[in-house]
C-alpha cells in the first residue's frame, strides 16, 4: 500500500493590487500560524509570491484564503509533495515587491509577455528565429536548462535589467527583432522579465506558463527539450521530470548546490555567506518562488 506524502508544497503567486498588504500580511500570519504550516509568504503592493508547506488539508485552506484577496481569484498554484518539512519555519513578509527587479514601475499583470503551454513552449523554441533566455541566476542554470537558452550569468535577479538592456542594443544595433521566449522556476520571474523586453520595445514576447516545475511535471521525458535537473528553493534543492527529487545537494561552505557524487570547487570561504542567492519568486516551485 502506497503511503501519503506527510507534506503538500504549495507554490504560488499572483500579481494583484493590495492597498494594504500589511492586513492582508496579518491576516496571513495568524492563519499559517493555526495551520502549522511553513515556508514563505511575500506581499508587496503588486501581489504576493510564496512556497509554503503543510498537511494537505492546511494547504487547500491556505490556498482558498489566498484566492479570497483582492485580484487572486485566480492566483497560479503548483503542487508537490514531500515526506518531511522542506522548510524550517514561517515567514510572512511585507517587501517593496514580490520579486526584486529593480526596473521601475513595470505592470506585469497587463505588460507581460504572451503565455505558452509547454506544447506551444515546445513549437516555439525548435524555431531557429526564436531568442530563448533564462531568466534564472547563474546556479540555477547550472543545475539544469532548455537546450540553446542563453545564460545571462546573472548573480541576483535584480541584476537581469542591465543584462537585458546591453543584449536588446546589440539587437538593435545588428537591426534585429527577434521572438523572445523567456522561463523561470515557477513563471513568476518571466511575468516581470517579459514586461521589461515589452516596456523596452519588443512586441513578440513569450513565457512558459506556470515555469519549468510545471513543464516537468507535465511533459514526458520522452517529448521533453529539457536538459538536467531544476533547482528549487527548499531543501529537495533539485527536481526532474515528475517532479521527482533530485541528484544535487546545497554545500554548507557556499550555499551553491553541485551533484551529489561530483566533486565541488567550493567558491566560498567556510562561512556560508556567499551571495549567490537573488530574489525570485518564491514559487515556482520552491522556497520562494523564484518561481
Amino acid at each position: 500500500m502506497t503511503s501519503v506524502p506527510a507534506y503538500t508544497i504549495a507554490a504560488l503567486y499572483c500579481f494583484a493590487r493590495f492597498a494594504d498588504p500589511q492586513a492582508h500580511a496579518r491576516d496571513l500570519r495568524a492563519l499559517c500560524a493555526d495551520l502549522e504550516t511553513c515556508g514563505t509568504l511575500i506581499l508587496a503592493g503588486e501581489g504576493i509570491n510564496g512556497t509554503v508547506a503543510g498537511s494537505a488539508d492546511a494547504i487547500a485552506t491556505l490556498i482558498a484564503h489566498v484566492r479570497t484577496l483582492p485580484g487572486c481569484s485566480d492566483c497560479d498554484v503548483k503542487y508537490s509533495h514531500a515526506p518531511e518539512a522542506p522548510f524550517a519555519r514561517m515567514k510572512v513578509k511585507v517587501k517593496a515587491e514580490i520579486v526584486t527587479l529593480g526596473a521601475g514601475d513595470l505592470d506585469p499583470a497587463s505588460q507581460a509577455g504572451t503565455h505558452l503551454d509547454p506544447a506551444q513552449w515546445n513549437a516555439l523554441i525548435a524555431d531557429p528565429g526564436t531568442i530563448l533566455i533564462d531568466t534564472r541566476n547563474g546556479y540555477e542554470v547550472a543545475c539544469g536548462t532548455f537546450a540553446g537558452a542563453i545564460d545571462p550569468k546573472t548573480r541576483a535577479f535584480r541584476d537581469f535589467p542591465a543584462w537585458f538592456d546591453a543584449f536588446a542594443k546589440t539587437l538593435r544595433d545588428e537591426g534585429r527583432t527577434p521572438k523572445i521566449a523567456m522561463f523561470c522556476t515557477g513563471g513568476i520571474r518571466c511575468e516581470k522579465s517579459t514586461a521589461l523586453a515589452r516596456a523596452r520595445g519588443f512586441g513578440d514576447v513569450y513565457h512558459l506558463k506556470g515555469g519549468i516545475l510545471r513543464y516537468l511535471e507535465e511533459v514526458p521525458q520522452a517529448q521533453s527539450l529539457w536538459q538536467g535537473e531544476c533547482y528549487v528553493f527548499d531543501e529537495r534543492v533539485t527536481v526532474g521530470h515528475g517532479l521527482i527529487p533530485g541528484d544535487h545537494v546545497t554545500c554548507r561552505a557556499c550555499g551553491l548546490p553541485h551533484p551529489r557524487e561530483a566533486a565541488h570547487d567550493c567558491p566560498g570561504d567556510g562561512s556560508g555567506n556567499w551571495p549567490h542567492r537573488g530574489q525570485d519568486s518564491l514559487s515556482t516551485s520552491s522556497a520562494i518562488s523564484k518561481t
